[in-house]
């Protein structure tokens, strides 16, 4: 334990501090939990290409916590040092893939209720679904704040919500 956050501030990188309650903080918080919530659906025995799905999509979300640990004016400092990062091009992949498993005739009927199926992958992929819809008004709110978000990061979690949503009804 280091006890650097008792005062209500916390590490981001390259050694800048910042409130606890920050919208930045918030954001970070979201994807943190939506990556734990991928990981139980994972856990819980998603079929094998839906696992290769989640593995992609958990090594992004380290990517975007690590962009969104910089503060504003630090992002070329994140880049020379050659951390992870969310591209336009992984947001592509995102839609791809969603696209491509809608074409496979994923059916559903009426809403959503997640555990009716029995199935504990499903219902994580649904959990992460919610998530993933936090994450995003997190950083539309982040961004409306003033701290400018590039387009395709304010869209990432929109279209991987929309995927989750299909991987569920797959699962």
């Amino acid at each position: 334990m280091t006890g650097r956050g008792d005062e209500g501030d916390t590490d981001l990188l390259f050694g800048r501090r910042i409130a606890k309650t920050s919208r930045r903080v918030a954001v970070l918080g979201a994807v943190d939990e939506l990556n734990a919530a991928l990981g139980l659906a994972r856990a819980a025995g998603a079929e094998e290409e839906v696992e290769q799905v989640i593995d992609r999509v958990q090594e992004l979300l380290v990517g975007l916590m690590g962009q969104f640990a910089c503060q504003p004016g630090d992002e070329e400092r994140y880049e020379a040092a050659g951390f992870a990062a969310v591209r336009e091009a992984d947001l592509d992949w995102l839609v791809a893939v969603a696209t491509d498993f809608e074409k496979r005739g994923v059916v559903f009927k009426g809403w959503a209720r997640p555990g009716a199926e029995h199935s504990m992958a499903r219902a994580g992929l649904d959990f992460a679904r919610t998530v993933a819809r936090r994450a995003e008004r997190a950083v539309l709110e982040l961004h409306e704040s003033g701290e400018s978000v590039p387009g395709f990061l304010r869209l990432f979690f929109n279209r991987l919500s929309d995927l989750l949503w299909i991987l569920a009804r797959k699962a």
